[in-house]
């Protein structure tokens, strides 16, 4: 590193801040459980995610309103993926001269390789938005190595997500006007219509439960092979003795469960999406349609 590209102070202490930001929604995460947590009776609790607050509308006539801690950890995830990303992009240069520098090309290069082969050049500024979903989905997986509760393990938190991509499909279905997206239900009979219509709110359906699914699942798995382990070695060993065989077995399900499942649900979301909005876009009719109204436009 040459003296033009020496960091200065201020540089430096940017960095340690964006650094600690990123590190102090985790922490605040895992203080906000242990506070939280109530005494175990040494039994095995699967449970989904506490609710820390009720908030009672029922008498203006809505549902009432509940804040979770998959809601609460799904805003410290965000909060932290945006610090880390003003880390990864903080003294960028043309001429690369920081290791983060590196990685945070390669991301970029890669990600805007799979939405150019996935989607299409018609979905080009589509990167930032795959991307985010990577790394939300990730993140929110790979908390449980910390002991919180991961957000891909609450339905409701995945159903919004597979409801803004299905909003987004609807978009770009409508994209070739109204009337060819009714029509796309009667294809390629209009009695099949119903199904096809059926089908058609199964997609963020299937997405959000194969997300969640997964990752629940190795979740509950985990958590009972650690406890029968536990109880096999107090049935050898008697009460008081080291639960030998939970040494091992559980960590090694942590890293495939935790970390390689979680990760990758996350590339998995992400493929689904861009198919399914790709998919939903007749490219060849939105430029028929848009070639039609310019030859209607009168000439100036």
């Amino acid at each position: 590193m040459n003296k033009n590209n020496k960091k200065s102070v201020g540089f430096i202490l940017l960095d340690i801040f964006y650094i600690t930001m990123a590190i102090l929604p985790l922490g605040v995460g895992i203080l906000l459980k242990l506070i939280s947590t109530p005494p175990s009776d040494g039994g095995v609790t699967i449970s989904g995610a506490r609710v820390f607050w009720h908030i009672d509308i029922s008498s203006s006539n809505f549902l009432d309103i509940f804040i979770t801690e998959a809601q609460i950890n799904s805003v410290l995830v965000i909060i932290t993926i945006l610090f880390v990303c003003l880390f990864l992009t903080h003294g960028l240069k043309q001429k690369i001269w920081l290791k983060r520098q590196h990685l945070a090309e390669i991301i970029i290069e890669k990600v805007d390789s799979m939405v150019a082969d996935n989607m299409g050049e018609p979905f080009k500024a589509f990167p930032p938005f795959i991307i985010a979903i990577m790394a939300l989905s990730a993140f929110s997986s790979l908390i449980t190595l910390l002991g919180l509760f991961p957000p891909t393990s609450d339905i409701n938190i995945v159903g919004g997500w597979a409801i803004l991509v299905f909003i987004i499909i609807t978009y770009y279905k409508m994209k070739c006007g109204l009337g060819y997206y009714i029509g796309g239900f009667m294809k390629p009979v209009f009695i099949l219509a119903p199904i096809n219509a059926i089908g058609e709110f199964a997609t963020p359906v299937s997405m959000a439960f194969r997300h969640y699914g997964n990752v629940m699942s190795g979740a509950v798995i985990s958590v009972l092979v650690s406890y029968f382990l536990g109880q096999f070695s107090t049935l050898l060993f008697g009460d008081g003795a080291i639960s030998v065989f939970q040494v091992g077995l559980p960590a090694i399900l942590s890293l495939y469960f935790d970390i390689f499942s979680g990760c990758l649900q996350a590339f998995i979301f992400a493929m689904l999406t861009m198919l399914n909005i790709s998919t939903a876009f007749d490219a060849d009719e939105y430029e028929r349609r848009k070639k039609k109204k310019l030859e209607k436009k009168p000439k100036r």
